[in-house]
């Protein structure tokens, strides 16, 4: 079965990309392995933020692979000047920063048996 909207083998293909580098290779993105290598989950969630604002009702492949590519190129270089734990993406991460802002709960020594 194959669909006819505009745009839609892009991301047909980007669907059924089974890793980061195959996402690299479809949207012809140059990258350096050992980046991807530490932060291809990080890499791919912070697409997928960008990848979430955008509307593509209409527009054409062209369009949609240019834009899809330039998410992708900004999702990578966002790890380039950063790193994992700065950055943040992932639930996780962020709660662990949330919890170390929380003061420690003290216990008088007096309470310990």
């Amino acid at each position: 079965m194959t669909n006819s909207s505009p745009g839609a083998d892009i991301l047909n293909q980007l669907g059924k990309a089974a890793s980061a580098e195959e996402f690299f290779l479809l949207l012809g993105v140059e990258y350096d392995p050992k980046i991807v290598d530490v932060a291809r989950l990080h890499i791919l969630k912070r697409m997928g933020q960008y990848f979430a604002q955008e509307h593509f009702a209409g527009a054409a492949e062209l369009e949609i692979r240019a834009r899809c590519k330039a998410m992708l190129e900004q999702a990578y270089a966002d790890f380039v000047a950063s790193s994992p734990i700065q950055e943040r993406v992932f639930k996780v991460l962020k709660d662990a920063v949330a919890d170390s802002r929380k003061p420690a709960a003290f216990v008088p020594l007096s309470e310990l048996k």
